[in-house]
């Protein structure tokens, strides 16, 4: 389960970088704010999975 929402964050993450570039090229502040957005769920999520670890063992 773990591990699921470790590559669930990962995949936010990248997608959000995808976002805020393709946001950055066209001009559109909207998309590049989505994008930074969905990079930080990404994290935080990543992050929530990595405490939960350090706790286990």
């Amino acid at each position: 389960m773990a591990g699921e929402q470790k590559a669930k964050g990962k995949t936010e993450e990248l997608k959000g970088k995808a976002k805020e570039a393709v946001g950055r090229a066209v001009g559109n502040e909207r998309m590049t704010a989505e994008g930074e957005a969905d990079q930080m769920k990404g994290d935080a999520r990543q992050a929530k999975e990595k405490a939960k670890d350090v706790f286990k063992h």
